[in-house]
Parts: structure tokens; sequence; C-alpha cells
């Protein structure tokens, strides 16, 4: 296992695409000659371009990429795709490259010119995509272990990193730009990667980070607010989820039809898909029902049509871990790939996933004192989740430590405060990323969320390390800490600075200070 900078995945050994090819496809008008020449690569950073690649100048909101096509030249560039304002600013700085020019965005082409150069036009690996607010990282997973399972090797693009069979890079973006991801999809069949698993973000569609790639599957498995400082209001955010159920997308999904989102999703999809319901009377393909649960895990039976049938568990905690899972299982099966093939790599239909910052539990299994979970859980519906579940299963008290995004949406921030404190008995008010905004005015409003719930008791406390270690002087054997928020996260926003921070480090050291984790 070895681990690196996400930009940096490509092919070890690229198979060169001829520039004089991808003008006649794209239809690209060309300053200069091309005659002979091959890319072996494509980048939109200069920073991380190869020798050989196609570099990409795109106009942005400060800078017009191609001010940069001087230095992505002298790394070894052999050509620069960009638009008509772009050509002018390479020939303005003296460069003798040949320049490919596109009279739509580079944006818009960005995605099936990288699939060209990297031939990943149509993958030999089954490919799974998953959008929705809540749980997409966990859903990537899943499906990674149960291929895993199935005897196939397995590659996964998530929040949290990429994982190339064992390799592990860590992430920057929930879905990297576009041609980063076909250099990674293009890594991964290089070494024998059969099944990829993608998270696929509301962004990512809208913004052409998914062009050029051809899902088996999708899925969709749940839907509430956020990103409203993006999308303005929740019919655009949802139109950007609805976008990936589209032929040019995928050929087949699979939805969660519990809510009247899933249920038109289900209805305005333009391809086929497959229904899945977890509340008892739904109407839909599959349905599941959760048959035990405690905090060590949950289990559960999903059955089909035609007599499709599996009993499992996966050791997280919460209804939502079990939908997760099934979601992750029917999207195998509607791929082609038998449930029993699944099971057979299962232990008693154990899925064992481990997914870093999601309900990771910082205290030892089976230690007598109370148990430390920490979550990159960061909207009103996965508090709800997470709190929901906990309230079924806790045999003590729920202490509840979060904060909220600064220069995101504010709109949800008072509706987190609330369903914090409905849930818990106990929330701990602390900053998370406050970036340009002063932390105490974010404070002011989730404490106020809180206090209109009347339920639980609330404690502010700015700094995040006195939190933690207040909550944790607070809490008895039995009792259940959630710290909601950082999850795997390695660093906090502050006032434009990426200061050190990791909420899982921090969790280990003020436990081992209470003597609760050797």
């Amino acid at each position: 296992m070895s681990t690196g900078d996400a930009l940096s995945i490509r092919p070890q050994s690229p198979n060169p695409a001829s520039l004089e090819a991808v003008v006649g496809d794209f239809g690209f008008t060309v300053d200069g000659s091309i005659a002979g020449v091959a890319a072996t690569g494509i980048s939109l950073d200069s920073r991380d371009v190869r020798p050989g690649d196609l570099y990409v100048g795109m106009p942005g909101a400060h800078r017009h990429g191609a001010d940069f096509a001087a230095q992505a030249v002298q790394s070894g560039a052999v050509a620069i795709l960009t638009d008509a304002a772009g050509v002018h600013r390479v020939r303005e700085a003296g460069l003798d490259v040949p320049v490919l020019v596109s009279e739509a965005h580079p944006r818009t082409v960005l995605g099936d010119v990288s699939a060209q150069v990297y031939g990943t036009m149509a993958l030999s690996a089954r490919t799974f995509g998953v959008t929705g607010t809540n749980g997409k990282t966990s859903v990537v997973y899943l499906i990674a272990e149960l291929l895993r399972a199935a005897g196939i090797t397995a590659g996964l693009s998530s929040t949290a990193e990429r994982r190339i069979g064992d390799e592990v890079i860590v992430s920057n973006l929930t879905s990297p730009e576009a041609s980063e991801l076909h250099g990674l999809l293009a890594r991964m069949v290089e070494v024998g990667v059969a099944g990829v698993a993608l998270e696929v973000s509301a962004q990512a569609v809208v913004r052409h980070r998914l062009d050029g790639v051809h899902f088996d599957v999708v899925a969709f498995n749940n839907f509430s607010q956020d990103h409203l400082d993006e999308f303005g209001d929740l019919e655009t955010y949802f139109a950007a989820k609805l976008a990936l159920f589209a032929p040019e997308h995928a050929a087949r999904g699979v939805v969660v039809v519990d809510t009247p989102w899933g249920q038109r999703i289900a209805r305005e999809s333009k391809i086929p898909v497959t229904r899945l319901a977890t509340e008892y009377g739904q109407d839909a393909d599959w349905h599941l029902a959760v048959t035990r649960q405690n905090l060590d895990g949950v289990s559960f039976v999903l059955q089909g049509p035609e007599g499709a049938h599996f009993r499992g568990s996966v050791p997280v905690f919460g209804r939502f871990m079990a939908e997760n899972a099934a979601l992750a299982l029917i999207m195998l099966h509607e791929a082609g790939i038998p449930l029993a093939q699944v099971e057979a790599g299962l232990e008693r239909g154990r899925i064992s996933v481990f997914i870093p910052g999601r309900l990771e539990q910082m205290t030892l299994p089976g230690s007598d004192g109370p148990r430390f979970y920490v979550d990159y859980g960061h909207t009103p519906g996965a508090f709800e989740a997470m709190l929901d579940a906990l309230g079924e299963v806790a045999p003590g008290k729920v202490i509840f430590l979060f904060g909220a995004d600064g220069d995101r949406d504010t709109t949800k921030r008072e509706e987190m405060g609330r369903i914090a404190a409905a849930g818990a008995d106990t929330v701990i008010v602390c900053d998370y990323h406050p970036r340009s905004e002063p932390p105490e005015a974010i404070r002011a409003q989730l404490l106020a969320g809180a206090r209109s719930a009347h339920h639980a008791t609330v404690i502010e406390e700015g700094d995040p390390r006195t939190a933690v270690r207040l909550a944790i002087s607070l809490a008895e054997p039995g009792d259940v800490i959630l710290y909601a928020g950082p999850g795997h996260e390695d660093h906090q926003e502050v006032a434009g600075k990426f200061l050190p921070y990791s909420a899982r480090d921090e969790v280990r050291g003020a436990l081992r200070e209470a003597g609760l984790l050797p």
C-alpha cells in the first residue's frame, strides 16, 4: 500500500493518442502543425504536466489557463488545447507549440478528449456511480468490499481517498476533474481493476467532471438540504442529481424510493431503474428489513425479484448502513454479479467494511467506558439519520459535538442545531471550518437552532480540542459521544489558512489522557 497526490495518478505505460485523430473527432481548428504529434496524457493543471501531455488552458474566474502555457511547455507539454482567447495568449507569450482551438468552452469537451487520450471511452471494468446528499462514501466503500468478496479486483474514488486495488491515494475533491478521472481509470485498468466505484457529487455532474464516463449502474440514496450557496434552491440541486440518470451517463439505475425525492428520480429517470424500499408497504422491486441492531452493527434481510435474497450484516450501527449495503448489493446484481457469488466470499454474510471518518469508532471495541465516534456528516439530513439511529441503540446518554462550514450554505445552520438538540442529550457547539466568517457568528446560528428544540443541554466551546475533552469529561459508561463534521479531514480552514487538525488524532490523544485508550 502506498500514498501519494491525487493529481499524479496516471497509467505507467500509456498508449500515445494521435492529435490528428483528436482534431478529426472533435473538429478543433489548429494553429501550428500537429503532424505526427501524439499525447500520452492530459492536464489542466500546469503544475502537474508531464512530458507528452496535452495541456488544457481554460478561462477561469481570475486568470486564463493559457497564461500558464509556458510553464506547461517547459514541463513537456506537446500541445495546448484552449479557446480563441487562449490561443492569442499562447502566441503573445512567444510559444512555438501547436494549439488546438475549441469553439466551445474547453471544459465541455475535456472529459471526452481525456477519454480519447487515455483510451477510456469503453472500459473493460464494470463501473458504478453513487449520488445523493448523504452516505455516498459509505456506499462506494461497500461496493468495493462486495466486489472483493466476489473475487473482483476493485478500485474506488471517494471524498476520503482513491483506491486502486491495495494502493491508496489521498483525495482532494469528491469527484476529480475529468482529466484526472480518466487518468485514474486508465491506471486502474492497467493494473487489472475489474470493478470501479465512484462517488458522484452534484457539482461533478454540472461541471462536466464525469464526461466521457459511461456507468454500468448508478444509484441514488437520499436527498436533503445542502450546497444551496451554489445551487440556489433545492429544485436546482435536485436537477443536478437527476441528470446522472440519463443515457449519456449510465445504462441502469438503482433508487431508494422511501421519500418523494427518490420516487421522483424513479419516475423521471431516462434510463431503466430498479427500486429499493426500506419502508413497510412501499411499492418497490427490492425490500429491506432490519432484523437486529446495536452499537456493534446492523443485521438485515434483502429480498428482490425472482427469488433474489441476501441475509447479512454490517459492523456499523444504523438502519441507514443496512440501506447503504442493500443499495451496493443491488447495484452489483444489476451489473450481472450474482448475489451468491458475493455471499461466497463473505463469512456468514458479514460485510467487514472500514470507511475512513464515517462513524469511525475511536474507542476500543468491548471497552467498558463511553464510546466515541467521529463522522463526516455536516448536513441536517446526516444529523437526523445518525441521531435517529443512536436513539434506537445507545444504552446511555448521547453527547453530540459539532460545528458548521463558513462561507457555505448559511440557511441550514439553525436546522442543524435544532436537529442536534432534538436527538441528543447534550450538544457541544464548536468551530469547524470558519473560513472567512467570524467563528462566533457561525456558532450563534447553531446555538439558536439548538436552543429552539428545548430538549438537550446546550454548551458553547469554540475550540474543538477543548470541546473534545469536555465531551469526554461529561460521558459515563454506556454513553455515546458523536463528533460530526471533520471525519477524515486533516485541517481546519480559518481566515484563509489551512491549519493542521485531525479530529481522529485529537480524539485518540484525549482518550489516552482520560485513560480510555492504551
